[in-house]
């Protein structure tokens, strides 16, 4: 598969099959990875693995954290998006959200339909493997960048071995729930979580298209002055 491909075929897949992922192709494109640059070469990712038994567990902790905690471990860590986050941003958030709600016959007004999708994300979306990514807390925005681009190469990585995966930011709002679970230093700080599977291509989910805006929207020569 060449870049090009991978990147045109990676998505966000929110239904995933059962099927196991061969733990030394996961150990693999986390090894690959790690060639994603790197700021200093400080490296800053830190990772922890789920599958099989501890992945069982530990989805069985997250629905009894979910019941006792809805609004999840207080204080946040860090905010997922801006409070007062502006145009065009938030049109971009809406739109998806509906897109994908929409494609499970979930209404705007289903709030229970929504929640329960939502919950979704602590079971991993049913995939059989994830990893769960953290940063030094003392690391700046420069190391969080650094970070992006690791899950990035990852992901790309993954597509080039005939799997799926999804970036989830939401793992945040349980941060004291998953260190504990899986004994992170308290230096560590949770960024997200990542599931990992091969798609599930019947799932309606997975067919939704999220709309990328046009270069000239985004991006521009500079001309000389004068």
């Amino acid at each position: 598969m060449s870049v090009t491909t991978a990147v045109r075929s990676r998505k966000s897949v929110r239904s995933f099959l059962g099927s196991d992922v061969p733990r030394e192709i996961l150990e693999e494109v986390l090894t690959l990875a790690a060639r994603s640059p790197s700021g200093g070469n400080l490296q800053p990712w830190r990772l922890r693995l789920l599958s099989g038994e501890a992945m069982a567990v530990f989805k069985s902790v997250m629905q009894a954290r979910i019941q006792q905690a809805p609004e999840g471990d207080t204080p946040l860590e860090y905010e997922i998006y801006p409070q007062d986050l502006g145009e065009p941003y938030r049109t971009n958030r809406f739109d998806i959200g509906e897109r994908m709600y929409a494609s499970i016959g979930v209404g705007r007004d289903d709030k229970r339909g929504r929640r329960r999708q939502f919950a979704r994300n602590y079971e991993f979306f049913g995939a059989p493997t994830a990893v769960l990514c953290f940063v030094d807390r003392r690391m700046g925005p420069p190391q969080w960048a650094d970070l992006g681009m690791y899950l990035q190469t990852v992901m790309l990585l993954l597509r080039e071995r005939g799997l799926h995966s999804c970036p989830q930011e939401a793992w945040a709002l349980y941060h004291r729930t998953v260190r504990d679970f899986v004994s992170a230093p308290p230096e560590w700080l949770l960024f997200c979580g990542l599931a990992i599977g091969y798609e599930d291509p019947d799932a309606p989910i997975n067919a939704v298209q999220s709309p990328r805006v046009r270069f000239e929207d985004f991006g521009a020569w500079v001309r000389p002055p004068g």
